[in-house]
């Protein structure tokens, strides 16, 4: 049955800025995309799995009714990967000379290594990691510890503080309200049987795929995903989202912490939910264009912002989406929060209701193209962008299709459905008084918990 499993049942040839991209899909249902590129030094391969943070209420194949897990376990699982029974693998990667690390963020988890020397030997050690879970209740405890330390050291971030004070401000019961890592309380709930269960659940090949870029051999690499391929069921996990309301839950939280600056972030809930494929990749791509013409570093408004002294270099915004959320946050430091914050609801219903100019959105739009083409000629940025494409239901090809094919019309009806102050709710982090002046509690640009890129 294993062996069935793990054979490539269909493969598509197609070209990615001059290279071929390789996609092969395995009898088990894993997904595998391979770049060749000649003559690069650097490889680069990851294995993502569709299991992130909102995944808190599911069924897999062996259970009766829906599971409801403790905030955060994606995450732990995470760590709890790389110990196994005859070591912990990151030491393995070391001694390759291959660089190793792993991310958990709202929708997935990813595993991933970079090396110049002993590409296949890695690739068989990362395909183990995520193959053979190995928990006991003495290393739970343990890795409780420890994620224990690293929530806590955050826990007066004023970025993240920021962004989950956003979060929690926009959705009222929708679980990408809840931190990536979850809670100390949270965290405390997990034991080892909930992590075979979820790893159950989650990490087989119809759930994940495998992306890989430089220049490697492709037959090799079919050959040892098909390690990864064996033993799949093909099940389809269910996962069940609360419903939620369209409008915001607070309109403002503000909380006090020792930086030196106040903070604002501006969010803006979507209430278009559902989309997959290429409709989800346009309004992405549409959403996040439009925000670039009205307020990007090139923008009059940005101009003026900088100018008044509201906004410094690190002001931005962007728009985050998935088939079960979508919002925007906009923000940075500002010496007025409460102006800011005027000024930008001003601007973006005025944009809403005008449109955006076709001339910025055309050169927007080609300058877009053309960093998408650059990012191909880099192995990491490649391979990230297949795995989490992947889970939407397109390839980078199908990508900038849509990319190029994107007018300002759509920009425009997009902001317009998108912006509505209604959904806007704004999070600020005002200094305590505690800041020293060398910038203790210095600012980091809001909008990247999207990501746990934990500490090792």
């Amino acid at each position: 049955m294993a062996q069935q499993q793990a054979q490539l049942v269909t493969m598509e040839r197609r070209e990615v800025a001059g290279d071929p991209l390789l996609m092969g899909r395995y009898a088990s249902g894993l997904a595998a995309y391979v770049l060749p590129k000649a003559h690069f030094r650097q490889k680069y391969a990851v294995v993502a799995v569709r299991y992130g943070s909102v995944d808190s209420r599911f069924r897999g194949a062996d259970h009766a009714r829906p599971l409801e897990v403790p905030a955060g376990i994606a995450h732990f699982l995470e760590h709890k990967m790389f110990e196994k029974e005859d070591g912990d693998l990151f030491t393995r990667f070391a001694r390759l000379g291959a660089s190793a690390n792993a991310y958990t963020s709202y929708t997935a988890t990813a595993y991933l290594f970079s090396t110049v020397e002993h590409f296949e030997e890695a690739l068989e050690l990362l395909i183990r990691l995520v193959r053979e879970p190995y928990f006991t209740e003495a290393s739970v405890r343990k890795e409780q510890g420890i994620i224990e330390q690293e929530i806590r050291m955050y826990e007066d971030d004023p970025g993240r503080c920021l962004v989950v004070n956003l979060m929690q401000a926009l959705y009222h019961v929708h679980p990408v309200r809840l931190e990536i890592g979850g809670t100390v309380e949270s965290i405390r709930q997990i034991d080892a049987s909930l992590l075979y269960t979820c790893h159950r659940t989650f990490y087989h090949p119809a759930n994940a795929t495998l992306a890989v870029a430089g220049d490697v051999d492709p037959q090799r690499v079919w050959e040892l995903a098909g390690r990864l391929a064996a033993d799949g069921d093909g099940h389809v996990v269910e996962r069940w989202d609360p419903e939620e309301p369209e409008p915001v839950r607070e309109a403002r939280v503000e909380t006090r912490l020792p930086v030196s600056r106040p903070r604002l972030a501006l969010g803006i809930k979507d209430p278009r939910r559902g989309l997959q494929g290429v409709d989800l990749v346009r309004r992405e791509l549409a959403v996040n264009l439009a925000l670039d013409a009205v307020l990007g570093r090139s923008s009059d408004t940005f101009q003026a912002l900088y100018e008044e002294g509201l906004i410094d270099d690190g002001f931005g915004g962007r728009y985050a989406c998935d088939t079960r959320f979508a919002h925007t946050v906009i923000g940075g430091e500002t010496p007025d929060p409460d102006r800011l914050e005027r000024r930008l609801k001003e601007v973006l219903l005025r944009a809403a209701e005008r449109g955006v100019d076709p001339e910025t959105f055309e050169r927007l739009r080609r300058r877009e193209v053309g960093e998408f083409v650059a990012a191909m000629d880099n192995p990491e940025m490649v391979a990230n962008s297949l795995a989490i494409l992947h889970f939407r239901g397109v390839t980078v090809t199908d990508y900038l299709d849509v990319l190029q094919r994107l007018d300002h019309r759509d920009a425009s009806e997009a902001l317009r459905d998108h912006v509505a102050e209604a959904r806007m709710a704004v999070s600020v982090v005002l200094p305590d008084g505690r800041a020293r002046a060398d910038g203790v509690g210095a600012p980091g640009r809001p909008g990247g918990a999207a990501r746990s890129d934990a500490p090792r």
